[in-house]
């Protein structure tokens, strides 16, 4: 279930990345401001949501370096453009703030797996991206709690609501698997 909703939300960001007639007032202003930064932003975390599931699947294959490698570089240009977009008619700096930390983290996380890969720190190396990967869930938590919210909340609280979605919905899935790790260490090696 969760895969599909993970398919279904990256194919809808590459889908409107350059089409964005149907946006929400919020995005629409974004899309203004930063012509080719929003639209790479989008593009680039909708393929993230995509590389990074199957960079983990190609562990093990020949194919896995070349895979995540090009995941490194979507991940780097998502990262990077991420504070432009967070900062740009924020729903609130608190929102703003979780979302450039999200795309901090998930880099910090990549370059930490990059650089222990490279030391032949192979059980750290798979730390990192699966920590890396459960930040890059967070584009679909965010999303799904976004939509229940809107089917059950308050339209008069929404933005302490959304300034809370902007770091739990990457924060939770990061904790969770970090505290995993911690108990099952066996999935490391």
């Amino acid at each position: 279930m969760l895969g599909l909703l993970v398919i279904a939300t990256a194919l809808r960001a590459l889908g409107e990345t350059f089409n964005s007639d149907s946006f929400p007032e919020a995005l629409a202003v974004k899309v203004e401001a930063l012509p080719w930064i929003f639209p790479l932003h989008m593009f680039t975390g909708g393929l993230a949501l995509l590389l990074v599931p199957l960079t983990l699947l190609a562990r093990g294959r020949s194919w896995h370096k070349w895979v995540g490698r090009l995941t490194g570089l979507d991940v780097l240009l998502a990262g990077v453009t991420a504070p432009f977009v967070a900062w740009v008619a924020p729903v609130t700096r608190v929102s703003a703030l979780g979302f450039t930390m999200q795309g901090l983290v998930w880099m910090g996380l990549f370059a930490g797996g990059f650089w222990f890969i490279r030391q032949g720190r192979v059980a750290e190396h798979r730390a990192c991206m699966l920590l890396m990967m459960a930040v890059t869930s967070g584009a679909v938590f965010f999303r799904l709690y976004l939509a229940l919210w809107a089917r059950f909340g308050s339209h008069h609280y929404l933005n302490v609501f959304y300034a809370c979605d902007a770091w739990v919905a990457w924060g939770l899935p990061l904790i969770g698997v970090a505290l995993l790790l911690l108990r099952k260490p066996a999935l490391l090696a």
